[in-house]
């Protein structure tokens, strides 16, 4: 197991605070997750580990389990009014939580959450849903995000085309998710990172999951557990009492409108992996960028960002490629694009980073991709995408010719005249297109 140093279990901390603290596992492989809260409650026997089994929860129905080092403490089934993911969080995630700290004080709690919950909704969750009258955080201090990858099964995951649906596990009736946007997101909105165990191919391959997982994450801390001997003190001190959550990261999609890393540009391979940058201030052209939707992604593992077309200029476009698909959808109107008495409404993060940047002709519009992948040519990549940009013959044409080119992506990022100015949110509408480079849907 390596990590950078941290702080040492338990240690003080630095105010009066004296919520119980809460630390969130996430993973899609359950065997690997349960392997680390199980370790968490061998060295600490106060430790409360809070799961819930979705396994009929279309049904309406969800199995909530407590259990400390000396066993269960709680095992029940819960009725809900509507089997959805958010449900279970609004009825008997939060209520438990709360719960659980007003009648058991000074036991802290981690909460292991079901495979397909990315951690994201529960810190949604957390940040707008009231317990009686009062946000959970009034009763616990969210202390860390940590998401458990099975090194033996990661890069499948991640090189899946299957979706939830198919695989019969998904979380409601509508949940159409793919089985790797699940697993990048539990991987990108995480503070902390356990690659647990070998990969099946080698110790090289594994250290190529590390990098790859460096790469994705970059702002997270770093944890490699061999799974086969494990120091219970040693993984608790590095996971628990951390403090490394930051309620006002914003998530993936938002995270380069509001000026924080999106990624790290390493165009030099590292066990094969690659990760590149493509920053630029011109508009792509909408019929170039869509013909080269294929190659650019041909061997990416992951890409996202946002972009702007020439063809739509008041809109910012997201951008995320993860197991072969690649979704596309609004974020909302570029602040050059607004009058200036809209600019209130708009997160401050997000008009500070727009500022700092701020070009004469562009505005705060400008192209932030990021692709990570094994064995990509950044070079040949930053010319293709480079290639789909306006030329200057194109640019002195102006915004009205602009409009006017053919743009296969016409209506797929629709901005309604009311449309609300606040983008550090979802994508407002999602399009996807597979690596064929065919028109959107």
């Amino acid at each position: 197991m390596s990590s950078s140093p941290q702080a040492p279990p338990h240690a003080a901390p630095t105010d009066a605070d004296t919520r119980p603290s809460l630390t969130v596992l996430s993973g899609f492989w359950p065997a690997a997750t349960f392997a680390v809260a199980r370790t968490l409650l061998a060295a600490d026997e106060s430790l409360l580990l809070v799961r819930h089994d979705l396994a009929r929860i279309r049904d309406g129905v969800v199995r909530r389990v407590v259990r400390s080092a000396a066993g269960i403490v709680e095992d029940e089934r819960i009725a809900l009014r509507h089997g959805c993911v958010s449900c279970t969080l609004r009825e008997d995630v939060l209520p438990t939580i709360a719960r659980l700290a007003r009648t058991r004080p000074g036991r802290d709690l981690v909460l292991m959450l079901p495979e397909v919950v990315e951690p994201e909704a529960v810190a949604a969750a957390c940040a707008h849903c009231l317990v009686d009258g009062k946000p959970i955080t009034d009763l616990v201090r969210v202390d860390s995000y940590v998401t458990v990858l099975d090194a033996e099964h990661l890069l499948d995951g991640l090189a899946s085309t299957d979706d939830l649906t198919a695989l019969g596990i998904q979380a409601a009736e509508d949940d159409h998710r793919a089985l790797a946007d699940v697993v990048v997101r539990q991987i990108e909105y995480a503070d902390t990172l356990v690659l647990w165990g070998q990969s099946r191919d080698g110790a090289f391959d594994t250290s190529r999951l590390s990098v790859l997982l460096r790469r994705m994450a970059p702002w997270a801390t770093h944890l490699r557990v061999d799974g086969d001997l494990v120091d219970a003190g040693a993984l608790t001190s590095q996971l628990r009492h951390t403090r490394r959550h930051r309620p006002g990261t914003p998530g993936i999609l938002a995270r380069g409108l509001q000026g924080y890393a999106l990624g790290a540009h390493e165009p030099d391979p590292d066990c094969g992996v690659v990760s590149a940058v493509f920053r630029a201030r011109r508009p792509f052209h909408p019929q170039r960028l869509h013909d080269v939707l294929e190659d650019v992604n041909a061997e990416v593992i992951r890409s996202r960002g946002h972009l702007w077309l020439a063809s739509q200029p008041d809109t910012v476009v997201a951008w995320e490629f993860a197991g072969g698909g690649l979704a596309m959808g609004s974020l909302g109107h570029w602040l050059v694009s607004l009058p200036e008495d809209r600019w209130e409404h708009v997160d401050d993060q997000r008009r500070i980073a727009a500022a700092l940047d701020w070009d004469p002709y562009y505005g705060d519009r400008h192209q932030h991709l990021v692709f990570i992948g094994v064995d990509i040519d950044p070079v040949e990549l930053h010319r293709t995408l480079a290639g789909c940009l306006l030329t200057d013959a194109e640019l002195a044409d102006g915004e009205d010719a602009w409009r006017t080119y053919p743009d296969p992506f016409a209506g797929c990022f629709p901005l309604g005249a009311e449309e609300s100015t606040d983008t550090d949110t979802d994508t407002d509408t999602d399009t996807d297109t597979d690596t064929e480079g065919e028109r959107p849907a």
